[in-house]
C-alpha cells in the first residue's frame, strides 16, 4: 500500500536518531517497530552474602546497570534502491557513538544509546525487509525529552534605614533570594548541570533537599567577567570555560545535590561578594527508571 511522509503506522513509536521507528519518513519508506525490548527495565547490580549461622542474606546497596534496547520491525520501501538506502541508514543510525533514542510515550522518554551488536537486516522482498538492532544505554535513566532549565542572580537586598532619620523609626528591608526551583516529576533521581557566568567571587550553591538539609558546591577561586564555570552533578566535573578542568577547587562536603524523584531542590546562590551580572543557571530533565 502506499504510504505518505509523516504517517503514523500504529502501535510502538520510538526515534532513533533520524529514523522514525513506527512512522513513514520523508522518503515514503515505512519503519514498523514491532520489538521494543529491555525498554521496560534495565539491568539490576546487587550482591547478598549468606548470614552465617541464620537465615537468609546480607544485602548490599541495589544499583542500575547499563539499559540494553533491542527495535526490530520491517522497513517497506518504494522499490529496491529505496529499500537499500533504508537499510544503510539504519546501520548509520545505529552508531557506534552516543545516539539518542526516543520512545513516545504519553510522556515522551529519551535514553543515549550505541550499538550493541551486528545489526541484523534481511530482505524479505524487493521491496520489504526485516531489522533488527541492540543498542546499550549506559545511562539507564529515562529521560523527559524536555530539558528544563532556571536562572538567577546573587540575592539583592533593598530598604532598610537610611540616614537622616527620627525616633521612632522602623526597618523595613526586602531580600529577594537568589534561587532557581528545580522539580523532577519522575521516579529516578536526576542529576543537573550547574552553570556559573562570572563575575564573581568564590561562588558557592546551597541545594535545600525536600528533607531540609543542605547540599552545598563550593567553588574556592574567582570568576573573571565573561568566565563560565559548568558544574556536571553526574559527570562529577567542573570545566572553565569549555576546556579546563578546575574540579580540585570545588568543595562538595555534603555530597552533590542531585534531585529527588518526585521531589523538589532549591538551588540557592551565593558569593564572597556582590556582583550584578554573575548568573547561576541550572538545566535538568526529569527522570524514570
Amino acid at each position: 500500500m502506499p504510504y505518505a511522509a509523516g504517517d503514523s503506522l500504529g502501535g510502538l513509536r520510538a526515534d532513533l536518531g533520524p529514523l522514525p521507528l513506527g512512522a513513514v519518513d520523508s522518503s515514503g519508506v515505512a519503519w514498523s517497530l514491532m520489538k521494543l525490548d529491555g525498554w521496560g527495565s534495565a539491568a539490576v547490580r546487587a550482591e547478598y552474602q549468606p548470614r552465617e549461622g541464620d537465615h537468609g542474606t546480607w544485602a548490599s546497596p541495589v544499583y542500575l546497570g547499563e539499559r540494553p534496547v533491542t527495535l526490530a520491525g520491517t522497513i517497506t520501501a518504494p522499490d529496491l534502491a529505496a529499500l537499500d538506502d533504508a537499510m544503510e541508514r539504519l546501520r548509520s543510525a545505529a552508531a557506534l557513538t552516543d545516539t539518542p533514542l526516543v520512545v513516545h510515550e504519553s510522556i515522551p522518554k529519551l535514553v543515549t544509546v550505541r550499538r550493541a551488536g551486528e545489526p541484523l537486516l534481511e530482505y524479505l522482498t524487493d521491496q520489504i525487509a526485516s531489522y533488527s538492532v541492540l543498542v546499550t544505554a549506559a545511562d539507564p535513566r529515562r529521560y523527559a525529552t524536555v530539558l528544563q532549565q532556571g536562572s538567577t542572580g546573587l540575592p539583592v537586598t533593598t530598604g532598610g534605614l537610611t540616614p537622616p532619620y527620627a525616633v521612632p523609626y522602623t526597618l523595613a528591608a526586602t531580600t529577594v533570594a537568589g534561587q532557581v526551583d528545580a522539580y523532577n516529576e519522575g521516579s529516578m533521581d536526576t542529576r543537573p548541570t550547574m552553570t556559573i557566568t562570572g563575575p564573581v567571587s568564590r561562588p558557592t550553591v546551597f541545594g535545600q533537599m525536600p528533607d531540609g538539609s543542605v547540599r552545598m558546591l563550593m567553588y574556592g577561586l574567582d570568576l573573571a567577567d565573561g568566565d563560565q564555570l559548568v558544574i556536571d552533578t553526574d559527570a562529577h566535573t567542573a570545566i572553565l570555560n569549555g576546556n579546563v578542568s578546575r574540579r580540585r577547587y570545588l568543595t562538595t562536603p555534603q555530597g552533590w545535590p542531585t534531585i529527588p524523584a518526585g521531589g523538589a531542590v532549591s538551588y540557592q546562590f551565593r558569593a564572597a561578594a556582590y556582583s550584578p551580572t554573575a548568573l547561576l543557571t541550572v538545566r535538568w530533565r526529569s527522570a524514570w527508571m
